[in-house]
Formats: C-alpha cells, sequence, structure tokens
C-alpha cells in the first residue's frame, strides 16, 4: 500500500508539473525567435530540412538498434542468414539512407545560397560589442540605423555582415540560419521575409561579457510601409517641440554626446556609437536590453555600466534631475 501510495504521488506531481509548465514548453515552439515557427521561405526550408534529416536519423537508429537486438538474443537457428542482415541492414542500409539524405541536405544548402534577384534590397550589418550597426546603401543616400532592421515583405534582403571587433554570429531563427560576423572578412546572408511581424534576432556566438544582451529585432513590413518608413528614416532628427525637449538637446551636445553619436540635424556626428536620429521609434533600447521610454533612456545615460557592465558606453551620473530628465525626454522625441 505503501509503495502504492508513493506511486500515486508521483504520478500526480507528474500530472501538475505537466499542467504548470507543459503551455509553456508548448509555446517555446512559437513566438518570435523560433527555428520551428518560420515566417520566410530560408526558415521553412530549414525546418523542412531539419524535420526530414531527424525522422532519416530516427528510422536509421530503430532499425540498426532492432537488427543488434534480434542478432543478439535470437536462437542461432531462427537468425537464416545472418551475415548478409548484418552486411544489408547494418551497412547497407545506412550508407544509402545517410548518402540520400546528405545529397538532399547539399541540394536544399546551394538552393538557399544562391537566392537573389535584381531587385534584391541590401542591408549592411556590423557586429560590435555588443550592438549592431546597420547601413541600408540603397537610395538617394546611405541610411544608418543600429540594432533594429525593417525589410520589405517578399522582397529578398541581402545581408552583408562582418565584425568590428571579435567574432559575433548573426541569427535569426524565424527568418534563416545563423552566420558568423569575423572581423576582417565579409559574409553574405540572403533571406526574404515573407510574413509581415517583428522577428528577434540574437548573436549566436559568444562575444564577451554581455554577449546575451545583444538582440535586435527584425521587422517585415509590407513594400508601401517599408518605404515609408524608409523615407521618414532619412529625414533630420525633429525641431524640439518645447522649451523642456530644446533643453535635453542642448545638455546632449553640451554633455559631449556628439563626439560618439550622430543626431542628424544637429551639431551631434559621431561614429563610435549608435545613429540616434531616430532613436525614439525603435521598440528596445541598447540592444534589446530595456523599453524605449523616458525612464529606461534616463537609467541608461545615468548608470549604462550598471545596466550593462563593461559596454562601450560610460556612465553619466554627473547630471542633475532635471537636465538628465530633459535629455531622456528629448532623445524620446526622436521618432
Amino acid at each position: 500500500m505503501a509503495r502504492q501510495s508513493g506511486r500515486s504521488r508521483r504520478r500526480r506531481r507528474a500530472g501538475a508539473l505537466w499542467t504548470a509548465g507543459g503551455p509553456a514548453w508548448l509555446a517555446a515552439c512559437e513566438g518570435q525567435q523560433s527555428a520551428l515557427s518560420a515566417g520566410g521561405s530560408n526558415a521553412a526550408a530549414i525546418l523542412d530540412l531539419s524535420m526530414v534529416l531527424f525522422i532519416g536519423a530516427g528510422v536509421i537508429f530503430l532499425a540498426v538498434m532492432a537488427l543488434a537486438g534480434y542478432a543478439v538474443f535470437a536462437r542461432p537457428d531462427r537468425f537464416p542468414g545472418a551475415r548478409a542482415w548484418v552486411i544489408g541492414g547494418g551497412i547497407l542500409f545506412p550508407v544509402v539512407t545517410l548518402t540520400a539524405l546528405q545529397v538532399y541536405e547539399f541540394t536544399v544548402a546551394r538552393r538557399l545560397a544562391a537566392q537573389g534577384s535584381a531587385d534584391m534590397l541590401r542591408v549592411e550589418v556590423t557586429g560590435r560589442m555588443w550592438w549592431w550597426d546597420v547601413r541600408y546603401r540603397d537610395g538617394p543616400a546611405p541610411l544608418r540605423t543600429a540594432n533594429e532592421i525593417v525589410i520589405p515583405a517578399g522582397r529578398p534582403v541581402e545581408f552583408v555582415v562582418e565584425a568590428a571587433d571579435v567574432i559575433h554570429s548573426f541569427w535569426v531563427p524565424s527568418l534563416a540560419g545563423k552566420i558568423d560576423m569575423i572581423p576582417g572578412h565579409t559574409n553574405r546572408l540572403v533571406l526574404v521575409g515573407e510574413t509581415p511581424g517583428v522577428y528577434r534576432g540574437q548573436c549566436a556566438e559568444y562575444c564577451g561579457a554581455q554577449h546575451a544582451l545583444m538582440a535586435f529585432d527584425v521587422i517585415v513590413e509590407p513594400p508601401d510601409r517599408f518605404e515609408a518608413w524608409l523615407a521618414a528614416q532619412r529625414q533630420p532628427a525633429p525641431e524640439p517641440a518645447d522649451a523642456t525637449l530644446a533643453a535635453g538637446r542642448d545638455s546632449f551636445l553640451k554633455l559631449g554626446c556628439g563626439a560618439c553619436h550622430t543626431v542628424r540635424g544637429t551639431a551631434a556626428a559621431g561614429l563610435l556609437g549608435p545613429d540616434l536620429t531616430h532613436v525614439g521609434g525603435r521598440r528596445r533600447l541598447a540592444a534589446g536590453t530595456m523599453p524605449n521610454d523616458t525612464d529606461a533612456f534616463a537609467a541608461w545615460i545615468a548608470g549604462a555600466q550598471h545596466v550593462k557592465p563593461e559596454n562601450r558606453m560610460p556612465s553619466f551620473p554627473i547630471l542633475d534631475g532635471a537636465d538628465l530628465r530633459a535629455v531622456a525626454a528629448w532623445l524620446e522625441s526622436l521618432s
């Protein structure tokens, strides 16, 4: 009875664990950063390839293990032609099946690598410790932004990637496979985002203390909305709408932030840090680390080394409360 009671408790505990965690486990298969939730043809092809390889490997494993188990436990007189079974099932079957799977894999990989078209959009992405420098070269003038990439739905996009310091890895699981970003070397990745939405990307190569806080968003927009976004991003920063925002802009420039950051339409023209011309319109701050609002701007300016230790942005605790809030409000207004 005691043993039975213990089993019942274990069953109830397992049931409770599934009830509590099951939905979370299933939800992990979907979402903004899941290779099992394809938002484009590249990710769908990789998902299909993965399923074929997993199923093929599983069939081979089960067949070989069944054959091995039968060979070990069956009586010799019930296993005629054992040598032929071992050679055919243990050698020929895996070799033929694995070769077919490998040919299929190479075919898919070659097709993905050969993608492209005459109207392909080119986006240059440089991995830095620990943020993403993004440049659009197409159009009347180059456009620089950071930590957020907007692309048109249904149009091939060529990502030209490199690293400025250490090896990083560019990966948007729901849109494509990963590709390394290597200092002094340029790599290329072509993808097509077919389903409008927001897809989270992540550095997939350990690159230092804040590697885990090096994320970015890829936003797939319908073509007309993408063109509207592109035109808006090429505009200079808007003029301050009131005295508080004007004071924030003046404090930003007086503090010397323009030595590292660019805000087009002002004297700030630095290239070491992210372009902040339209930073208020981005979804998150500090490469996916914080929400985009006035409080987050203030916390980042005053304590960047506390929020994200060892990043290249120094903390500025020297600002008084009024100046800090004004600078934060002005940055949030840059949409």
